[in-house]
């Protein structure tokens, strides 16, 4: 099958979040099946640059009104796979990241640039031949792509058909009724049937209710959106449409992800030969200031400091933490606030609480490397992947019970499965009564050392991920 895979990052040519991971893999997994895959996304500047093998552009001419756009071919520079990045200058050339400006809100046309990316995505599907490769199916992901089914929608068929992919529904893509004539839909689709919501449009309502199938990042969270305490107001939405809903867990890219091979770590290690991650873990604290003390369990955590994410139940729980021997390094960025109290914290326990406000990648897989537990203590997680590389890097996870991650995460009260730390509720006192048990069991060499074996021989690799969307995307075509 021809499958055209878009998306508004995809790793290692632009990444913000967990999206680009899926983006820079799934397809690479596709191929390996196979299948014959491209991914879209706008080019970014350093998108455009990272290109690799890039060939003769194809003008699109200007399908808005946004300026002169075309799409430039060429190769992931990691996997190989083709990509074609979507250049127009005036969307997408410009200073800070794919979402925000420089001063950290929001890019105030974001409407106008990713519907461009949908529009392109459709000229694609209905317009392929012309251009040596037409889709059999496309693979939209996100709110930034939802328009992509109602582009197709509105030029009738045969067009192919459109999978839809909910990665987070906290991000839904909602602007303002007068947007509809700047992006160039038609205004029969503002309805409550439509991309009507609450008198807004959103774009992401425009994917769930248009695309032809609908997926989601993992099983538990296929379901939780369904429902009005997950669904964001999008769970009646979704409930009409339970048939065409699939929750498809995703995966690890374990060419990067794998103390095995990992190049941006100290010392290689395996399930066999541990020896190494000592080495790591002497070298994390080194890094970010810790006491080198092999005795104290170190937890770490790398991501958005936002309230999903619970990084606020951490922070509250620093005291109790520190109190019990443990040493803590938190790596990411987010609200200024947050950022704000990691810096604070760190400053309280010098010596026992890191705080880099930064997004490092050789740093993140430090982190895993080298910490003994990984803490995702999110409010809710649509799939996560960060406790799946904690698990191959020996690092047990410690979770709340939500999305992906009670998908991956068996708590160690199970003696035959379990392979981390599993809490209830989103609370700072659940997280700690969790990280207690944790650090009791690392006080028992032999039951830790069992308990990473356990979570170092599982395999969340993204090839079974690759074959359930192989038959999603055969059973539409």
């Amino acid at each position: 099958m021809k499958i055209l895979f878009v998306t508004s990052e995809a790793y290692p040519l632009a990444k913000t979040g967990g999206l680009a991971d899926v983006a820079g893999a799934l397809p690479k997994a596709l191929e390996s099946l196979g299948e014959n895959v491209r991914i879209l996304l706008p080019a970014y500047p350093e998108a455009l640059d990272m290109l690799a093998d890039k060939g003769r552009p194809i003008r699109l001419g200007d399908p808005l009104g946004l300026g002169e756009s075309r799409l430039v071919p060429g190769r992931m520079p990691d996997s190989g796979v083709r990509a074609w990045v979507l250049d127009c200058p005036p969307m997408f050339t410009r200073d800070g990241g794919p979402y925000l400006g420089p001063d950290g809100n929001d890019w105030p046309d974001n409407f106008k640039r990713f519907a461009l990316l949908a529009r392109a995505a459709a000229l694609v599907g209905i317009g392929g031949s012309m251009m040596g490769w037409q889709p059999d199916v496309i693979h939209a992901n996100d709110w930034q792509t939802g328009l992509v089914p109602v582009y197709l929608e509105q030029w009738g068929s045969p067009v192919p058909p459109c999978v839809y992919t909910i990665h987070n529904i906290e991000y839904q893509g909602i602007f303002g009724p007068e947007v509809m004539g700047h992006v160039g839909l038609d205004h029969q689709h503002f309805s409550l049937e439509g991309i009507e919501f609450h008198g807004w449009v959103s774009y992401m309502k425009a994917g769930l209710v248009y695309a032809r199938r609908l997926t989601t990042v993992s099983p538990t969270y296929a379901r939780e959106v369904q429902t009005p305490a997950y669904g964001r107001g999008m769970d009646g939405v979704i409930r009409s449409r339970a048939g065409d809903m699939h929750g498809i867990l995703n995966g690890v890219d374990y060419e990067i992800w794998n103390p095995e091979v990992d190049k941006l770590i100290p010392a290689r290690y395996s399930a066999d030969r541990m020896a190494g991650k000592a080495a790591n873990k002497a070298a994390l604290q080194r890094r970010v200031g810790l006491h080198e003390d092999p005795g104290a369990p170190v937890i770490g955590f790398v991501g958005r400091f936002a309230e999903q994410k619970g990084i606020d139940l951490l922070l509250d729980a620093l005291p109790e933490v520190v109190d019990m021997g443990c040493e803590v390094v938190v790596v990411g960025t987010g609200s200024a606030y947050l950022e704000g109290r990691c810096r604070d914290a760190a400053g309280a326990f010098p010596g026992r609480v890191a705080a880099e406000v930064t997004y490092d990648e050789g740093l993140a897989h430090l982190v895993q490397a080298g910490s003994d537990l990984f803490t995702v203590p999110s409010r809710f997680e649509p799939c996560g992947l960060t406790q799946m590389y904690a698990l191959r890097y020996g690092t047990l996870p410690v979770v709340r019970h939500t999305g992906g991650l009670a998908d991956t995460v068996t708590d160690a009260g199970d003696p035959e499965n379990g392979n981390g730390f599993v809490f209830s509720a989103a609370t700072a006192a659940d997280l700690v009564g969790a990280l207690r048990r944790a650090r009791e069991l690392f006080d028992n060499p032999k039951g830790w050392r069992a308990m990473q074996k356990r979570g170092m021989s599982l395999d969340y690799s993204w090839h079974r991920a690759a074959e359930s969307y192989r038959d999603l995307y055969a059973g539409i075509t």
